[in-house]
């Protein structure tokens, strides 16, 4: 009977997803229903994760990471854990052999609880790869259904668009995370304050991410290529919408696309896919 608990557990990754991001959710139902459930229960776990970090001020962040890292990690040599979201989770990590990946994203996780600038290239690359290019690795392997060579060709790419995603989110998020959180991602902000130089010189390196992404976006696996086509489409819009805000508009809120815009996109590029035109 333990399927049922099992089905159970990814449904908990499903809701989790939808609750936290309209975006990503409406891309994973273009995915095959093949590989929706592993998606779903990389973006639970992920998100969670990134939650303790981001938003739950007031609460003893440092425990709640490490006392979710221990429960991720027992429930990993036991292969199953009355944390849904972890039990989901651990079997796609199994299934996939994404234990260095993980650990990778844990590592970047701990450094948001104490680290709030990132003043090198180096270190901000790093973040990057740990926080957002290995979740795109994740879903690289379950995509090429486990095989090695396939997902060594077209890992630069998937890591290309973590980068690019994580980029625009930290532009989209500056109000929060400069204010909120007191963290400066970008190292060539001049005292952590973004204007319009800097902001220039950011969307020009989130552009060459996103033109090296597209050569990887088009030779994914059917089964993953139109709802990382979508991802992709929604994100670029977002990144038109931060090109042309000043960055006191930034500072200031947090730039969004509206739902008739996200449904436009969205027609457009089922559209373009049906017809091979992306």
């Amino acid at each position: 009977m333990k399927h049922l608990f099992d089905s159970s557990s990814y449904s908990c990754s499903r809701l989790v997803t939808r609750a936290y991001s309209t975006s990503f959710s409406k891309a994973i139902t273009l995915l095959a229903p093949s590989v929706r459930p592993a998606i779903y229960a990389i973006y639970g776990f992920v998100r969670y994760a990134d939650e303790i970090v981001d938003t739950f001020d007031g609460y003893n962040q440092e425990e709640l990471l490490m006392e979710f890292e221990e429960n991720y990690e027992k429930a990993l040599r036991r292969k199953i854990s009355m944390n849904p979201i972890l039990n989901a989770f651990q079997e796609i990590v199994h299934q996939y052999r994404l234990y260095d990946l993980v650990h990778d994203f844990l590592a970047s996780m701990k450094m948001d609880l104490h680290k709030t600038e990132y003043n090198t290239v180096e270190e901000y690359k790093d973040y990057i790869y740990g926080s957002a290019d290995v979740v795109g690795l994740m879903c690289l392997k379950v995509f090429v259904k486990g095989d090695e060579e396939r997902f060594e060709e077209l890992r630069p790419y998937a890591m290309r668009l973590g980068s690019a995603f994580q980029k625009v989110n930290f532009l989209r998020d500056y109000k929060d995370d400069a204010s909120g959180l007191g963290r400066s991602y970008f190292p060539n902000l001049i005292n952590g304050q973004l204007d319009n130089e800097a902001k220039q010189e950011i969307i020009k390196d989130i552009e060459a991410d996103f033109e090296a992404a597209y050569k990887g976006v088009i030779q994914l696996p059917l089964e993953g290529r139109l709802g990382v086509y979508l991802a992709y489409r929604y994100y670029k819009r977002l990144l038109q919408e931060l090109k042309a805000a000043d960055s006191k508009r930034i500072r200031e809120e947090r730039i969004r696309i509206n739902n008739f815009l996200k449904l436009e996109i969205l027609v457009e590029s089922y559209l373009r896919y049906k017809l091979n035109a992306i």
